[in-house]
């Protein structure tokens, strides 16, 4: 299942536009809001896809039947562009547990990269709901490299794969190698730079959020 946002009118698509616009990016601060605004957006939609429990519930003049949480999602990051994103969900989900993983792209000679991962810090994701966040999925490498670390360590119930932007090979890559896997995207882009960057996209996530790496 794909979710698109930008298949439907909604304000979510102005969080986006912002995001994009070369102008707005110079506030990084507003950029890190727009990213967790998405989150919170994505958690709603994804929350209607989750299992739930009757719950009675004792009111000061009686008792309500609600439907609520079977289970919280653990949300899952890759430093440090997914930060805000990630706040985004832990937002709605505000009694989920958290995952960090720190992946990054390692340039090699000739410009050609490979994906390095160092970190992973994880809660028990054994028969647990995992939501991956990260703000930009272009090839999809290291969105794929980080799910099957995790796949590999836990039985793992359901995937949800969340981005502001992606890139239709990006998709295509996590579609061929995590087929059961959910992905929610802002917005899907054509095209990609010799460097793997998505175009239009809105550039590095990570360093409009925080600051320009050296």
């Amino acid at each position: 299942m794909i979710f698109d946002i930008s298949k439907t009118k909604s304000v979510a698509n102005t969080f986006i536009a912002e995001l994009r616009d070369e102008n707005i990016q110079k506030d990084s601060m507003r950029f890190r809001k727009n990213l967790e605004r998405l989150g919170e957006f994505f958690a709603y939609e994804i929350s209607k896809s989750l299992k739930y429990t009757t719950k009675e519930i004792t009111t000061p003049l009686g008792v309500s039947s609600c439907e609520i949480l079977a289970q919280q999602p653990v949300l899952a990051t890759i430093l440090r562009a997914g930060l805000p994103l990630q706040q985004g969900l832990l937002n709605i989900f505000d009694r989920a547990e958290c995952c960090f993983i720190s992946a990054y792209r390692k340039v090699e000679k000739g410009g050609d990269f490979v994906i390095q991962m160092d970190y992973i810090s994880t809660p028990d994701l054994d028969g647990k709901v995992l939501i991956m966040a990260d703000p930009m999925l272009a090839t999809g490498q290291s969105m794929v490299m980080c799910c099957k670390e995790l796949i590999n360590r836990y039985k793992i119930d359901e995937l949800h794969i969340v981005a502001a932007i992606a890139s239709t090979e990006g998709i295509t890559h996590v579609r061929a190698h995590l087929p059961k896997a959910k992905i929610w995207v802002g917005a899907i882009d054509e095209e990609m730079t010799s460097k793997s960057y998505i175009v239009p996209g809105l550039g590095d996530a990570g360093d409009l959020a925080y600051g320009e790496k050296v």
